[in-house]
């Protein structure tokens, strides 16, 4: 038989907090300063973002054309160098 004046759920209810501390701490700020941080372009502006994205399409493309053979495989040793650690 329920007491009277009992709640019907024994465990207090929440807020979901991130599990990532950088969100945790932004959140934590949010709430402090009362600001809501908008979640899909990571607070950057949209213009900085299409200029920057303007050029970077083309550019490995670019540089390649410009290389000779000889300058693209070496540029090829020293990435492949840079990432596995082997000796060429």
């Amino acid at each position: 038989m329920p007491v009277e004046g009992a709640s019907l759920c024994s465990m207090a209810k929440r807020s979901k907090k991130p599990a990532d501390l950088n969100r945790l701490a932004a959140a934590i700020v949010g709430d402090a300063t009362d600001e809501i941080l908008e979640a899909g372009n990571g607070g950057k502006d949209p213009a900085a973002v299409a200029l920057g994205r303007k050029g970077g399409k083309k550019g490995g493309k670019a540089r390649a054309s410009n290389m000779t053979a000889e300058q693209r495989s070496e540029a090829a040793r020293k990435a492949a160098q840079a990432r596995w650690g082997k000796p060429s």
